[in-house]
């Protein structure tokens, strides 16, 4: 096996699957979700449910399809590619916090009437963001872990076995981390509160969203001719180097499949 330079490995993050005629595109709707369900995220409502009067956040409206999103790739295109949109994805956010704590600080101009308004909405982004990402980055690899392990002890069936069961452990992660950094200042009950119901809320929410999961699913495997099951993956999310080797193996896996 040839030596690849750490410099180019790491550089293999970044680079596009040609092979692939929707991954890319893909990736791109999973950053812009993510990042917008980042500038919401302060926000929650009253959801009566079951008697309840249980407290979500606006941002779970969307974020369940981030996971949706994880699904995808880790059932489609192997936990490599998934590893390469949880990064695409934290760089992303990244930027964005850094971004908006410089327009926050920036003396608006004397004509400039909104400062108290922009300032209430994007001063706790450096926050929100900070518990995004460290929730995101520790909810969305256990997903995608644990779906990537439960598609080869399943032999690739029954999916719904694999996208509910990854929700369940990788909401479950993200939940706990993400409340507990936003609305720290927050009573415990209140947390407490919105940490079971915003797991409760996003585990329904993509349990429901089950049918388009497969049909996307579908789609792309027949599409783009690829199944991947992950034996021999190297699951550290740190790894690099085995974003080059899965490319070649699921390149070679792919053209076997297409010559049967």
């Amino acid at each position: 096996m040839s030596h690849i330079p750490e410099t180019q490995s790491f550089l293999a993050l970044f680079r596009s699957e040609n092979r692939y005629k929707y991954l890319d595109a893909f990736i791109t709707l999973f950053v812009v979700v993510l990042v917008v369900t980042n500038v919401i995220a302060p926000k929650f409502f009253v959801l009566p449910l079951f008697g309840l009067s249980l407290r979500v956040s606006v941002a779970q409206l969307l974020f369940p399809i981030t996971y949706v999103f994880g699904d995808i790739f880790t059932e489609v295109y192997g936990y490599s590619a998934s590893r390469r949109a949880i990064w695409y994805g934290f760089f992303a956010l990244s930027l964005f916090a850094v971004l908006s704590y410089i327009a926050v600080i920036i003396p608006p101009a004397p004509e400039y009437r909104d400062q108290p308004a922009f300032y209430t909405i994007f001063h706790q982004v450096g926050r929100i963001v900070a518990g995004s990402m460290l929730a995101y980055w520790c909810g969305e690899f256990a997903n995608s872990f644990t779906l990537a392990r439960m598609k080869i002890f399943t032999r690739g069936k029954r999916l719904w076995t694999r996208t509910i069961g990854s929700t369940v452990v990788g909401q479950a992660v993200d939940t706990t981390v993400v409340m507990f950094f936003i609305f720290y200042d927050q009573p415990l009950g209140t947390i407490l509160n919105l940490i079971v119901s915003g797991y409760l809320f996003k585990v329904i929410w993509e349990t429901l969203m089950t049918p388009v999961t497969y049909k996307i699913v579908g789609f792309l495997k027949r599409t783009e001719g690829v199944d991947y099951f992950d034996y021999g993956t190297n699951f550290n999310p740190f790894a690099t180097k085995g974003v080059v080797e899965s490319a070649a193996s699921s390149s070679k896996a792919r053209g076997k499949r297409s010559s049967r």
